[in-house]
C-alpha cells in the first residue's frame, strides 16, 4: 500500500470541502418546499440535468464492476449493462415527453395516475417503502462496499471507519442542498471523476513496464491481455456457446426489456424520472437523457477498460492482490484489481484519482438519498400519515429518511462482498417486469394487480433460485449436459425468472376486472399517449443506439489502432463515421417529434 502525501491529502480535503460549499449554497433554495427540495422547482435544463444523470450511474463500483467482467469475460462480457443502451433510447425517444407532461412529484405517482381504487393506493405506499427503503439498501450498500474496498488499499482504512468517513460526508451535503445542490455538486463531480479515470487509464498502462515505461502496445500485446481485447464474443473455441448466449445474445434479446434495474429502467424510471420531472419542459427532458446516454455508454467505459486490462498485468491472480494488500484479504475480488491499481499512483495523482472516486461514490449515494426519500415523504408520508404536511415539515422528514438511509445502507455493505453478485441480485429481482413498464402507457388492459403480481412474482422466483433451487437439485440439473452447453447458471436464472414472472402478471391481468374508464379517459387526456407517435419514436431509438454503439466501439478501435493492433484507426475511423452519419439521420427526425 502506498502512503499518501500531504500532497494527496490536501487534494482530498481540498475536494471534500468544496462539495460541502455546493450544499451549502443550494441549501436556502432546497427548504422552500419539497418541491424545490425533491424536484428543484421544475427549473432544470437539459445539459445540467444530463451530466447529473451520468454522474449518478458512474460510482465508485462501476469501474470495479467493469474491472470484475473483464478479468472474468474479457471486454465483451460488458454487454451485460452495454445493452441497456436499447432501455435508454427507447426512454428518450417514447417515454421521456411522457414523463413531463405527467407533472408528478415522483414516479410512482403514477401508479394513482393510471390505476384507481385501493390496489392502486396499496401499490403505491408498498413500492414508496420496497423500492426507497429496502431496493435503495441494496443499491447503496453494493456502492458502499466499492468505498470498503477503496478505503482498504488506497487508505488502510478499516471498513467500519470508512463507512462512518463516506457517509457522514455525503450525508452533509446531500441533507442540506437536496436534487438542486446533488446536481450542481453532480457536474462538478462528474468532471472531477472523469479527469481522475482518464488520468488512472494513463498510469496504469505505464504501471505494466519496467521503470515505469509500459506502453499501450504492451500492454494489449501481453498474453495475459490479448485474449480478453475483443468487443464481441469469441464464435470457437470451449464454452463459446455458452459465453456468447450469457454475454451477448441474452442482453440484446431479452434482458433490456424484460428486467428492471435502477438507471436502465423500461420506459424510465427511479432517478432517472425524478430528473425528467425536474426538467423546464419536455424538450429539455428529452435532451437530457439523449445526453446521459451518450455519455453513461459512448464516452467514459475506455478509461475503465484500460485499467481493467492492465490489472491483469500487474496483478495476474487473486493471490497477487492478496499479498500486497494482507490487510484486505477479506474482501479481495476481481473487483479489488481496480483500487489496487489506483493505490500504485504517484503522489499528487493518488490525489486527484481518490478524490475522482469519492466524487464518484457521493453523487450516486446523493442522488439515491433523494430519490429514496423522496419515495418515502411523498408517496408514504405525505399519502398516507400525514397528508396535511407542511412544506418545512415534509423538508424535515425528508432529511431525518436520509439519515436512516445512510445508517442502513452502512449495515449493508458490511455484509457484501463484490460488485458483481449485487449486479447480478439486482437483475434477478427485477427479472420479468420490465415489459410491463413498456406497456402500460398504451395497453389499457394492464391494472394496479397486474403490477403487484409482477412485483411479488418476480422476488419470489428470485428467492427459489437463491434459497430453493439448490435444496431441490434444479441448480445441479441447469448446471450439467446441453443447458450447461448453452447457458451458465445466472443466465439460467433469468431466462427462468423472466419467463415466469411475465406469464404470471398476464395471466393475473387476464383474470381481474378492466380498470376504472373514467381514470383511462383522464390519464389519457393528460398523457397524450399516442401509439401513431411511435414508429417514429423507435425509429429514433435505432438511430440513437447505431449512433452511440458505433462511438464506442470507434473509440475504442482508435485505442486498439494507438496500442498497434492491426486495422484499429480504420476500423475506429470508419465506425465513427457511421455514428456521425447516424447522428445526423437521429436529429432529423428528432425535428419531427412533437415537443413543447
Amino acid at each position: 500500500m502506498r502512503i499518501l502525501t500531504s500532497l494527496d491529502w490536501t487534494i482530498i480535503v481540498a475536494f471534500l470541502l468544496s462539495v460541502i460549499v455546493i450544499g451549502a449554497w443550494a441549501a436556502k433554495r432546497a427548504s422552500k418546499s419539497a418541491e424545490d427540495f425533491f424536484l428543484s422547482g421544475r427549473s432544470m435544463p437539459w445539459w445540467l440535468l444530463g451530466v447529473s444523470m451520468v454522474a449518478c450511474t458512474f460510482s465508485c463500483d462501476t469501474p470495479n464492476l467493469v474491472t470484475d467482467i473483464v478479468r472474468t469475460q474479457g471486454v465483451a462480457g460488458n454487454w451485460a449493462w452495454w445493452a441497456f443502451l436499447l432501455t435508454g433510447m427507447l426512454t428518450v425517444f417514447v417515454y421521456a415527453k411522457l414523463w413531463r407532461r405527467s407533472e408528478l412529484s415522483t414516479d410512482l405517482g403514477f401508479y394513482e395516475l393510471r390505476y384507481s381504487g385501493t390496489p392502486a393506493k396499496a401499490l403505491r405506499g408498498f413500492r414508496a417503502v420496497y423500492l426507497g427503503l429496502v431496493f435503495n439498501v441494496i443499491i447503496m450498500g453494493t456502492v458502499s462496499l466499492a468505498a470498503i474496498k477503496i478505503g482498504a488499499t488506497i487508505f488502510g482504512l478499516t471498513p467500519v471507519v470508512t463507512l462512518a468517513i463516506a457517509l457522514v460526508a455525503v450525508g452533509i451535503y446531500a441533507t442540506l442542498g437536496g436534487l438542486t445542490g446533488s446536481i450542481w455538486a453532480d457536474f462538478y463531480q462528474y468532471t472531477v471523476a472523469m479527469v481522475g479515470a482518464i488520468a488512472a487509464a494513463y498510469f496504469a498502462v505505464k504501471m505494466c513496464g519496467p521503470n515505469d515505461t509500459g506502453t499501450l502496445s504492451g500492454v494489449l500485446s501481453h498474453a495475459a491481455v490479448s485474449c480478453k481485447t475483443s468487443m464481441l464474443p469469441a464464435m470457437s473455441g470451449a464454452g463459446w456457446k455458452s459465453t456468447l448466449m450469457t454475454i451477448f445474445i441474452l442482453p440484446i434479446a431479452v434482458q433490456w426489456w424484460a428486467t428492471w434495474y435502477p438507471g436502465a429502467e423500461p420506459g424510465g424510471g427511479g432517478y432517472i424520472a425524478q430528473r425528467m420531472l425536474s426538467a423546464k419542459d419536455e424538450k429539455n427532458a428529452v435532451g437530457a437523457v439523449m445526453l446521459f446516454n451518450f455519455l453513461h455508454y459512448a464516452l467514459r467505459s475506455w478509461p475503465w477498460l484500460i485499467v481493467a486490462l492492465a490489472s491483469l498485468i500487474v496483478f495476474p491472480d487473486l493471490e497477487s492482490i492478496k499479498a500486497a494488500f494482507p490487510n484486505a484479504q477479506q474482501y479481495v475480488q476481481n473487483d479489488t484489481a481496480y483500487p489496487a491499481m489506483i493505490s500504485r499512483l504517484p503522489s499528487g495523482w493518488l490525489g486527484l484519482v481518490a478524490a475522482s472516486l469519492i466524487a464518484a461514490y457521493m453523487s450516486t449515494i446523493a442522488t439515491h438519498l433523494n430519490w429514496g426519500a423522496s419515495y418515502l415523504v411523498q408517496d408514504f408520508y405525505v399519502r398516507f400519515v400525514n397528508p396535511k404536511a407542511s412544506p418545512k415539515n415534509q423538508v424535515l422528514v425528508g432529511r431525518l429518511c436520509m439519515v436512516l438511509l445512510l445508517v442502513a445502507c452502512g449495515v449493508m455493505a458490511l455484509v457484501l462482498r463484490n460488485a458483481k453478485g449485487g449486479f447480478d441480485l439486482i437483475l434477478q429481482i427485477g427479472a420479468g417486469t420490465g415489459l410491463l413498464y413498456i406497456l402500460r402507457w398504451f395497453w389499457h388492459r394492464l391494472n394496479a394487480w397486474s403490477e403487484i403480481s409482477a412485483m411479488v412474482i418476480s422476488f419470489l422466483v428470485a428467492c427459489f433460485f437463491e434459497w430453493g433451487a439448490p435444496a431441490c437439485g434444479l441448480t445441479g440439473w441447469l448446471e450439467s449436459g446441453w443447458r450447461a452447453e448453452w447457458f451458465n447458471l445466472s443466465a439460467w436464472k433469468l431466462v427462468l425468472g423472466v419467463a415466469a414472472t411475465t406469464v404470471g402478471w398476464i395471466l393475473v391481468t387476464l383474470l381481474t376486472p378492466r380498470e376504472d374508464a373514467e381514470t383511462l379517459r383522464k390519464f389519457d387526456e393528460k398523457i397524450h399517449a399516442n401509439l401513431r407517435d411511435l414508429p417514429v419514436g423507435i425509429l429514433c431509438m435505432v438511430f440513437g443506439c447505431l449512433a452511440v454503439w458505433s462511438c464506442l466501439f470507434g473509440c475504442g478501435y482508435l485505442i486498439y489502432g494507438c496500442g498497434g493492433i492491426a486495422n484499429g484507426y480504420a476500423l475506429g475511423g470508419g465506425l465513427l463515421a457511421v455514428s456521425a452519419v447516424a447522428t445526423f439521420v437521429l436529429m432529423k427526425l428528432v425535428g419531427k417529434a412533437k415537443l413543447s
